[in-house]
């Protein structure tokens, strides 16, 4: 083997080898929902907040959660908090909920900065 494609390939292993590290990286970089209360798809006894724990720790001042009902109107009656124990834990108050489905949206920003979203339903009986 010649001189020139060993390093090619020196240099094409190396070049694998650092996109799988940084496709690593960035994928522990989002904080995604670990536990949502009430959980997605669930019918409940109507809660008097709505709270997500994340896979890693949000930035409060970035991270919101917002619940609406069927017709679009929010229902949450005051901001998103932090848990002042737990870095990875977010709450909203909710006002008097009917029976009927609701619509969790997030976003939360990871400490290192990085935006994730999404939303998800659950039922109250």
């Amino acid at each position: 083997m010649t001189v020139v494609r060993r390093f090619a390939r020196t240099v094409t292993h190396g070049a694998v080898a650092t996109a799988l590290l940084a496709a690593a990286t960035l994928a522990q970089a989002h904080a995604y929902p670990k536990i949502r209360t009430p959980a997605a798809d669930t019918t409940v006894v109507a809660p008097h907040e709505v709270s997500i724990e994340f896979d890693d720790a949000v930035e409060p001042a970035f991270t919101s959660i917002t619940v609406t009902d069927a017709h679009g109107a929010t229902v949450s009656t005051g901001k998103t908090v932090a848990d002042a124990h737990d870095a990875k834990r977010v709450s909203v108050p909710v006002g008097e909920l009917r029976s009927g489905p609701y619509t969790v949206a997030w976003v939360a920003v990871a400490a290192d900065g990085h935006r994730t979203e999404g939303h998800y339903v659950f039922n109250v009986k």
